[in-house]
């Protein structure tokens, strides 16, 4: 049986890679490390499994007698408010904790990472393959969690050739869904608590900046394939996303018409916001073949935006201000 260690598994995507884990007959302790900075208990309150051991501390202060046969490192905040106001956190938990959690594997034991498309920075190139090397800018306000991925992916890919490093990489493309925080600050969770709370959508410019929405469920089973599922012999990077590009303002248009009354209003520019963003897959469907993700954002945001009614109802400890309306 083997020993499993998730770093940021009550976090909003590493809850869900949870659940994935926990189906394996072939686990016998999966181990959750997670300080709760942007993580949430209640993401795994579900969870009633003797398998599942939770452990509330900086991943990169972590420490275990036990040694694990795969470990998967999710401990980053990935909202630019948060990374953003806490840069040195940021970069501590992603490029520190990769080397703490090396510590932790087992010889021959797998390493997973999941990345960013945000290492493409404001792209030149579109769609965005895995070889494009990016347009990041290692001194501007979203650098910490930019270069900090990227660095850890050079840590990893590093340690693959002069060690022989087991290793997966995945460069997640905005992933919306069940479980995001009411504050976490991105466009989809942003647009549906604001319309919720009767308040204006907030656009950062003109709105025409695009991105490729995948629905967590979709984005999660691409992970798990390419994790442990499937037997493809291919490390990675692995671009993971939805290759559907849409605005930011038609996704504001969408929730604005799901909640009747909703106004759209336009504020400043975020510095250094990128234009654009869609992954290219090509290799994904050699590696993965027959995955995509299967949700659209209309059906996506609709579910999102009942579970996000219902989790506000139901109320909770970090929903500040917002409330249904």
């Amino acid at each position: 049986m083997k020993n499993i260690l998730v770093a940021g598994g009550c976090g909003f995507i590493g809850s869900h890679l949870c659940d994935h884990l926990l189906q394996r007959s072939d686990v016998g302790l999966c181990v959750v490390v997670d300080n709760l900075w942007t993580g949430r208990k209640e993401n795994l309150a579900h969870v009633q499994d003797p398998r599942l051991k939770i452990v509330v501390t900086d991943v990169e202060a972590f420490q275990s007698d036990v040694l694990f046969d795969e470990v998967y490192h999710l401990a980053s905040p990935a909202s630019p408010p948060w990374y953003m106001t806490e840069p040195k956190r940021t970069i501590s938990a992603n490029l520190l904790g990769a080397m703490r959690l090396l510590h932790l594997l087992k010889p021959g034991g797998q390493f997973a990472f999941t990345s960013t498309s945000e290492v493409y920075g404001d792209p030149l190139v579109s769609p965005q393959p895995e070889s494009y090397r990016g347009s990041v800018d290692c001194t501007g306000p979203r650098s910490s969690y930019d270069e900090s991925k990227r660095c850890t992916e050079s840590l990893l890919f590093e340690m693959r050739r002069t060690e022989k490093l087991n290793v997966r990489v995945v460069r997640l493309f905005n992933v919306y869904g069940p479980r995001t925080r009411p504050d976490d600050g991105r466009a989809v969770s942003n647009f549906i608590t604001q319309a919720l709370a009767g308040k204006p959508i907030t656009i950062y410019g003109d709105g025409m900046q695009s991105r490729s929405w995948g629905y967590v469920d979709d984005i999660v089973e691409g992970l798990a394939r390419f994790f442990w599922r499937d037997q493809h012999g291919y490390d990675g990077p692995l671009n993971v996303g939805n290759e559907r590009e849409i605005p930011v303002i038609e996704v504001a248009r969408h929730i604005a018409q799901l909640v009747p009354g909703t106004t759209l209003v336009h504020r400043d520019p975020v510095p250094q916001d990128p234009t654009n963003r869609r992954p290219d897959l090509t290799i994904a469907r050699k590696v993965l073949p027959g995955w995509e993700c299967r949700i659209p954002y209309e059906l996506g945001v609709q579910l999102n935006l009942e579970w996000f009614k219902d989790h506000l109802k139901a109320g909770g400890p970090d929903q500040q201000d917002v409330r249904v309306a």
